[in-house]
């Protein structure tokens, strides 16, 4: 059992020798931090420096071959890459006191389930433009969420609008009107029923005629607020066909 502590530590310094490389951007910078003054007084010539550095003759003599040096530095990259891409993302609703505006309050209840596919929202506004025209439509709010920052709507900075690109906008002075399909919902135009929406996940329609009923795992809720002249928010739980 004595002889294993010296092997332990060696393999700790090693590891630590190792990690210590990764602060290079280069093999050569990496070999270089190992090459004192001194060894270039005496010969005179850097890359030589290197190579014996390379070979264990100088620096620390544990020195990492080229193929490891890439291999490790590779890895480290990848690591960090795919830490940084399983990082808990803050939500644009985070730490906003929304009490007083109903509307912003019920889109940050559920911006996190949307965010997650748990859930899927259609937003119904009607309002006056900035040209005081009124203008009314139906948004995907996940596909707004993921094209968009929401951050300033959240801190009221800018106000949430339809826009011609949603799944379905219509100005009423001027009788402009557009539907768009997203990545979520699939728009059924023509139809006796009305307006419809088809969840691409489970293929369920949801019926937005206010005398209807919205449909299967789905549920109208009417936001009563001084944001909107009208708010209703279409809450749709997805479940996915298996």
């Amino acid at each position: 059992a004595s002889w294993d502590k010296p092997t332990a530590m060696a393999e700790a310094e090693l590891t630590d020798f190792a990690d210590d490389a990764l602060k290079f951007e280069t093999y050569e910078q990496y070999l270089d931090s190992q090459i004192s003054p001194m060894d270039i007084y005496y010969l005179e010539d850097q890359d030589l420096a290197r190579d014996l550095v390379e070979l264990g003759y100088r620096g620390s003599g544990e020195t990492l071959k080229r193929e490891e040096f890439e291999a490790r530095k590779k890895a480290a990259e990848e690591a960090k890459a795919s830490k940084l891409r399983n990082a808990p993302k803050k939500l644009a609703s985070a730490d906003k006191d929304l009490s007083h505006f109903p509307f912003l309050h019920s889109l940050a209840e559920r911006e996190d389930l949307v965010r997650n596919g748990k859930l899927t929202s259609i937003i119904f506004l009607r309002d006056k433009n900035s040209k005081g025209q009124e203008v009314s439509g139906y948004i995907d709010y996940a596909h707004r969420l993921k094209t968009e920052d929401f951050e300033p709507y959240f801190d009221r900075k800018k106000k949430l609008m339809p826009k011609p690109s949603d799944l379905s906008y219509y100005n009423w002075e001027t009788q402009h009107s557009t539907s768009n399909s997203t990545p979520n919902f699939q728009v059924i135009a023509d139809n006796e029923a009305g307006l419809l929406f088809k969840n691409k996940r489970d293929r369920k329609v949801i019926n937005v005629d206010p005398k209807s009923l919205p449909g299967d795992n789905s549920r109208r809720i009417e936001i009563k607020t001084n944001e909107y002249a009208q708010v209703v928010i279409y809450d749709h739980v997805t479940r996915r066909k298996t």
